[in-house]
């Protein structure tokens, strides 16, 4: 695949990887293995990451949440909100002191819709864009106005709740596939950076790099 974009595979020198589907940890390592004759470093239990988390089981956050984390208080400082839009709508919290303290998890759009058409057979498919009004006049229409501008209600409202938690105001920053889609629909974002969690994992890397990891945060 990476010829198709003009990347030579002897060019990868380094590989960094958070993975939140567990079965697929180990076929990407060897991806990396196979592929590229190099041995990746997977976010997990004993890696630096840099930045301390107040949860009650530090293990159960997912890794692409820290790696969010990381690149959000490396580039914007706290406190910070973070709403990463993926399979899950995903909302973090960062204090004013760089400590990741917790969020929220909700469906993802692309979830959400799914479970619709799977379980309602009178709705079409329809693409996931913002519609024209609130008040939708076909069943597209009205999907579109649930799915997209209810989401873009649950995202101002959970930051409210975010902000009013961490008793100031904050940073807030979106990523994933349909932020830019949502940010067209709301002023509540002050940042959009699409590559946030790239960033986080290559901030990870050149952490442990430097300092090979012997447990800590």
């Amino acid at each position: 695949m990476l010829p198709f974009k003009g990347i030579d595979p002897r060019d990868i020198t380094d590989a960094c990887i958070c993975s939140v589907v567990p079965p697929l940890s180990p076929i990407f390592e060897q991806v990396c293995r196979t592929y590229f004759d190099v041995e990746p470093l997977t976010v997990s239990a004993g890696v630096k990451t840099g930045i301390h988390i107040i949860y009650d089981t530090p293990r159960d956050v997912g890794t692409d949440r820290i790696a969010d984390a990381v690149a959000a208080l490396r580039l914007y400082g706290g406190p910070a909100i973070i709403v990463d839009f993926g399979t899950g709508t995903v909302f973090d919290a960062i204090s004013k002191n760089g400590e990741y303290i917790g969020g929220a998890i909700a469906p993802g759009l692309a979830v959400a819709a799914e479970a619709l058409y799977r379980n309602t057979s009178q709705l079409r498919r329809g693409e996931l864009v913002p519609p024209k009004s609130a008040i939708g006049r076909n069943s597209i229409a009205a999907l579109q106005s649930g799915l997209v501008l209810g989401y873009v209600g649950l995202v101002e409202g959970m930051i409210a709740r975010f902000k009013e938690e961490l008793g100031q105001e904050a940073t807030v920053v979106a990523t994933g596939g349909l932020a830019e889609v949502m940010a067209e629909q709301t002023t509540v974002f002050d940042n959009i950076n699409p590559d946030l969690t790239l960033i986080g994992l290559q901030a990870i890397y050149e952490l442990n790099k430097k300092a090979p990891p012997e447990g800590g945060d």
